[in-house]
């Protein structure tokens, strides 16, 4: 269990207008930015809270070496149909063993080689959005001018190079999907459009026991179970489609806790469709421009759940670097836990 556990009390908002999603913005923004809280010229958001105190905690969850990836597979069978002119991998040979082989590779006694290229879209795959992936009315991260953050040259403040570093720190694994999943017909999966609530996050944390308790400068992982049936179904609508994922009620929650980062099983992170009869991704534009809270999408929890449940401890160490790629708004992670 964390040893720093911060709960602050806080006006709640009133009830969802599921016509009216500025005002449920505004209002949300008005309770939870943290512009101007690390600085202004601040970079980092909620990795602020990872500090060196909290990876020594974290490291000291290490008790039998055993590891998991939490990656999904980079390659041309993803999940990615083509929203938002996203594809899935293209992976090219260079050089092959049939080259060297045939001794046409013009190198001298006898050595060959094979050399390799990936096409890719950054966040086709397992992947952390950077705090340049979206704007609030024209600001990004910490007040600033989006045109002036993100051009054609890429993020130029923000960029997801600065963080290559920072993603060190104690893990905690929410599975909501097998804590509630029953209730709704669907054992250890929740349905789509599965709006998860501050209320369902407090009963998976009383239901898998003290060490999921999330505080201060965690990485909070939320297992809803939509890869699993993508693996068994197919991956139809994975990528871009309807899911189950946090409501944008939790942005208080999720503030309040003063957690790190988070990420989910699924392509984007909040509930699709989103609770407003005209919105896109509204939690999204709450939490990182405003929140400074980096966001996980296509993370594989499965292995990490199924791992957790058997021993009854739901944190773990965690390091989960991004491809430090030049002023790029988001990039690939392999992140990797160990128990």
């Amino acid at each position: 269990m964390s040893e720093h556990v911060s709960i602050h009390t806080r006006p709640h908002l009133a009830p969802l207008d599921p016509t009216d999603p500025l005002a449920a913005v505004e209002s949300a923004v008005a309770e939870y930015r943290n512009w101007g809280r690390w600085g202004e010229h601040d970079v980092h958001g909620t990795l602020n809270f990872i500090d060196e105190a909290k990876r020594v905690e974290a490291a000291g969850l290490i008790r039998r070496g055993v590891s998991f990836s939490l990656s999904q597979s980079f390659d041309g069978n993803g999940p990615q149909n083509g929203w938002r002119r996203r594809t899935n991998p293209v992976h090219t040979m260079l050089d092959t063993g049939v080259d060297a082989a045939l001794g046409n590779q013009g190198f001298p006694h006898g050595i060959g080689g094979a050399d390799d290229v990936v096409f890719m879209p950054l966040q086709s795959s397992t992947q952390w959005d950077g705090l340049g992936h979206i704007f609030d009315r024209g600001k990004a991260w910490n007040g600033r001018n989006a045109n002036e953050v993100v051009t054609s040259e890429g993020d130029l403040v923000t960029g997801i190079e600065t963080a290559k570093d920072k993603f060190v720190s104690r893990g905690v694994l929410l599975d909501v999907g097998a804590v509630l999943g029953a209730e709704h017909g669907t054992p250890g999966e929740l349905p789509d459009g599965f709006a998860i609530t501050p209320d369902h996050l407090d009963r998976v944390i009383e239901a898998q026991g003290a060490s999921s308790v999330v505080g201060r400068g965690d990485i909070m992982l939320v297992r809803t179970g939509r890869l699993t049936r993508a693996r068994r179904e197919g991956w139809k609508e994975y990528a871009g489609g309807p899911c189950a994922g946090l409501s944008f009620t939790t942005a208080g929650w999720l503030h309040s806790r003063e957690i790190a980062a988070v990420a989910t099983d699924t392509w984007g992170f909040e509930v699709r469709p989103n609770e407003f009869d005209e919105a896109f991704q509204p939690l999204h534009q709450v939490a990182i421009p405003n929140m400074g809270l980096f966001i996980g999408e296509l993370w594989d929890l499965d292995a990490l759940a199924a791992d957790c449940a058997a021993e009854r401890r739901f944190d773990f160490f965690l390091t989960a670097a991004p491809i430090p790629f030049t002023n790029a708004v988001g990039a690939p992670v392999n992140p990797i836990a160990v128990k």
